[in-house]
């Protein structure tokens, strides 16, 4: 089977009828896996089935890559849900996720267990790579390789060389797109069309999703297609994701 990929949040910062905040599943055989957890969190029991083990990465804890935690409770997950991130991540996760904010993890209906993880190689089962990225806040970027298919996520991140080693000869390398062709913010690190094109070049990816759009700035689905078919013949595996949008890896 291949991997399934269905962009269920694409929205940076927050919701509008552009998509949800961010949030990536990847479907294998043996595993649902999840990159961030904002509000297009709430959709993924519209496509996995909970009895495989689950596992959810958190790049960074700005809101709008956590604000989906609290639809946990909605999920019946047959296995412990595996929440994993950079050392700290269960302190700070539970100081978010608890009363009189929302439901704790230790009152959902399926058990919790936090991963911490280190700069470097891990075998979670599957092999993983993690590297810090570009941003105000520290955070990580994921490379997964299940049956001989890698797909790498980074976002929120500025251009960095650990984009691009995650990203090198990826068959799916999921990034941000922040800003607008030419926009550059050093205070506030994101990426721009072309910033994304040279990660994915540079990497020799295969395919290119971008997501993340700042919905300030791309304030209608056209506006994404617009950067697809701008830079489609620069970078012929680019693709602007959506809400839903499931691609085969």
């Amino acid at each position: 089977m291949k991997m399934k990929v269905t962009f269920l949040g694409t929205n940076g910062w927050y919701d509008t009828l552009t998509g949800n905040t961010c949030s990536v599943l990847v479907r294998t055989d043996d595993y649902n896996i999840i990159f961030d957890a904002g509000n297009g969190i709430a959709k993924a029991d519209r496509y996995i089935s909970q009895e495989k083990p689950t596992f959810l990465f958190i790049s960074h804890y700005h809101i709008d890559h956590i604000a989906g935690l609290h639809t946990l409770i909605k999920f019946r997950f047959g296995h412990p849900l595996h929440i994993c991130g950079q050392v700290g991540i269960q302190s700070v996760l539970k100081s978010l996720v608890r009363e009189p904010f929302t439901v704790p993890f230790d009152h959902l209906p399926f058990p919790v267990e936090f991963i911490e993880l280190s700069e470097g190689r891990h075998q979670v089962p599957f092999p993983l790579e993690c590297r810090a990225l570009v941003h105000p806040v520290s955070c990580f970027g994921y490379a997964i390789t299940i049956d001989g298919k890698k797909i790498t996520f980074c976002t929120d991140t500025g251009p960095c060389d650990n984009a691009v080693h995650l990203s090198r000869n990826a068959d799916l390398l999921i990034t941000e797109c922040g800003l607008k062709p030419g926009e550059e913010s050093p205070e506030w690190p994101h990426l721009n069309p072309e910033d994304a094109i040279r990660i994915a070049r540079d990497a020799h990816a295969r395919r290119l999703a971008l997501i993340h759009f700042g919905p300030h700035k791309y304030t209608t689905l056209e506006e994404r297609f617009e950067i697809q078919r701008t830079y489609g013949r620069e970078c012929p595996g680019l693709f602007a994701a959506t809400d839903d949008l499931t691609v085969d890896v």
